[in-house]
């Protein structure tokens, strides 16, 4: 009995911006978002916006804080974290660079795709910082790059060393409650 050859799709990111609705294109395969994110996603994305926000403006930092945007990594690879700090300007409609911080914050249907596959991602594209977010265990995995390219996991991050010599501490903890 012969076996049948997979064709996976490969779309690009020219194919991407011709599509309606939200998409990511992770190595040429679109994945359909979700519908919008639960209260309980949104204003746990929006306290961890304001505590960084909070932090990056009290320290004078030349950064930003954007949730969510286009973050495109190659022509097949186009993704939407749910919060970003980006240091240097962003001249674009998207970010083509690596930001310095994603923060992923997860749901049931993006659970997987978060932990395992964003991960290598992040990774892979030399982002400094990730943070993922459980809203089920009130929990936060704390990622940040080694000086060999590859995440460190830690139990928590006190101080996050971004662009020109800005550090920031931002509280966490208040996004709880």
């Amino acid at each position: 009995m012969a076996l049948s050859t997979k064709i996976l799709p490969n779309y690009t990111f020219a194919d991407y911006l011709q599509w309606e609705g939200e998409w990511e294109l992770i190595e040429g395969i679109p994945y359909a978002m979700s519908p919008m994110p639960s209260p309980r996603h949104q204003s746990i994305a929006g306290k961890v916006h304001s505590e960084f926000l909070i932090e990056i403006r009290k320290k004078g930092c030349r950064c930003e804080v954007y949730q969510p945007i286009d973050l495109k990594v190659d022509e097949n690879t186009v993704v939407h974290p749910d919060l970003l700090v980006v240091c240097p300007p962003i001249e674009k409609q998207f970010l083509d660079f690596a930001p310095e911080l994603v923060v992923e914050i997860l749901s049931p249907s993006t659970r997987e795709k978060d932990k395992i596959t964003k991960l290598e991602l992040y990774q892979n594209f030399r982002i400094k910082y990730y943070l993922i977010i459980d809203p089920e265990n009130n929990s936060i995995a704390y990622y940040r790059l080694d000086a060999e390219g590859k995440y460190e996991a830690l139990s928590s991050i006190e101080t996050f060393d971004l662009k020109d010599n800005c550090t920031i501490s931002p509280d966490l903890s208040s996004i709880w409650s």
